[in-house]
């Protein structure tokens, strides 16, 4: 197995960002917990403020700029009205829906929950972290960030349609957990689809209750039941959603690949015959040829790039890299840009930024880029690192 292949497995070490988020060793969280059971991890080192808290939260309120739907706003169960936090910001930054720190903490005061979503887009510590656990996990991974009052909750009890890790930072939360009513729910059925199902389970007797301090950390599976809230202080916690890809969505796009040769067919473009229509005949001529192009259909391309799409690179800085290809000497530092998902494929490097041709004499030079060979520009060749670095792939070490 080359190192290229192997960054595609899951990271089932202790070294991994899974391992520092769980207390028993990764592969042991593979068979027992993933996709079936709750975990609750203590003392787990997170960083500090590194990673996240109070200050970061200020900033992102108050000087940010941030615009829905970064932020929203929750109370007693229910989500407040983005115009109850939002107002123009001033000359010059006009737009409307801009975050308004003085009518947020007015909601905080008041018991309010404030949830900053899309955390890794706005936070670098957070977005780094979730790009390296949907490495390990093979899955996406978005964060939001829950800030709470003490006594408080933004949110009754309820399922979410993908997998979480709770990550307390800052305060505590008590966490009150119940079996799921519709297991493994698909993106597409909410718990709202099933409010009483929902209601009346959550007055049984809970799975889990317990009190995450900071540090702590909590795995829960898609669809189980839960509800938490801040105990003393103010609680702040991420929450980072892995969005899990399904065998129901492999079969969609095998589906959608089968679909897309019928429309090759001839006889399957035809109209179908003038007057009251024979139902069982044609399903049945319909079936036969859906099977067969199922049969034949490989939708692994499309697949592919439905994955690459759910997950960016790294950030890339225009400054830096127009200054990198300005001054590129052999010994400048370069770098396969992170979290590209890039794979050298029938002479072209595909990736998430765009399709790269690479020539015959090139093959072992990017062959060497992708196992983490290549230091300097000179490891490269002057042509194919400026190429490279013009087409987003390589960036400045």
């Amino acid at each position: 197995m080359t190192q290229q292949q192997q960054t595609q497995d899951p990271a089932l070490t202790e070294g991994g960002v899974l391992g520092s988020l769980v207390d028993v060793h990764p592969e042991e969280f593979a068979s027992a917990h993933w996709a079936q059971r709750p975990l609750v991890s203590r003392g787990r080192d997170l960083g500090g403020d590194r990673l996240f808290g109070s200050a970061a939260v200020d900033e992102l309120i108050s000087r940010r700029g941030l615009r829905t739907p970064f932020l929203r706003v929750a109370k007693d169960g229910a989500t407040l009205p983005n115009s109850s936090f939002t107002a123009p910001g001033g000359v010059g930054a006009s737009i409307g829906d801009q975050l308004d720190d003085t009518a947020l903490w007015r909601h905080l005061e008041g018991g309010a929950t404030l949830v900053l979503q899309a955390l890794h887009r706005t936070w670098d510590p957070v977005g780094e972290l979730c790009s390296r656990l949907a490495h390990d996990l093979g899955h996406p991974v978005q964060a939001n960030a829950y800030i709470t009052p003490p006594q408080n909750r933004g949110f009754s009890d309820h399922y979410d349609v993908h997998d979480v890790f709770v990550l307390q930072v800052e305060g505590s939360k008590r966490w009150i957990i119940h079996e799921p009513v519709h297991p493994d729910p698909l993106r597409d059925q909410p718990w709202t689809d099933r409010r009483a199902a929902v209601e009346e389970a959550a007055r049984g007797e809970a799975v889990v209750d317990t009190v995450l301090e900071p540090g702590d950390v909590l795995y829960l599976p898609r669809g189980w039941l839960h509800a938490a809230e801040a105990q003393g202080a103010v609680s702040i916690h991420l929450t980072l959603g892995v969005h899990i890809w399904t065998r129901f969505a492999v079969a969609e796009q095998l589906v959608q690949a089968a679909l897309r040769s019928l429309q090759d067919d001839p006889a399957m473009r035809a109209t179908l015959p003038l007057g009251p229509l024979d139902v069982a005949a044609e399903v049945d001529r319909v079936r036969e040829r859906l099977t067969a192009a199922l049969t034949d259909a490989d939708p692994a391309p499309a697949l592919r790039r439905t994955q690459r799409s759910q997950t960016r690179p790294a950030p890339l800085g225009p400054l830096a890299q127009l200054a990198t290809l300005q001054d590129l000497q052999d010994d400048t530092a370069v770098r396969l840009r992170p979290a590209l998902d890039a794979r050298l494929v029938d002479a072209t490097l595909t990736s998430r930024v765009t399709p790269f041709p690479v020539g015959a004499e090139e093959t072992d030079a990017v062959e060497r880029l992708l196992t983490g060979q290549v230091r300097t520009v000179a490891d490269l060749g002057h042509d194919l690192a400026r190429r490279l670095l013009r087409a987003g792939i390589l960036v400045p070490g």
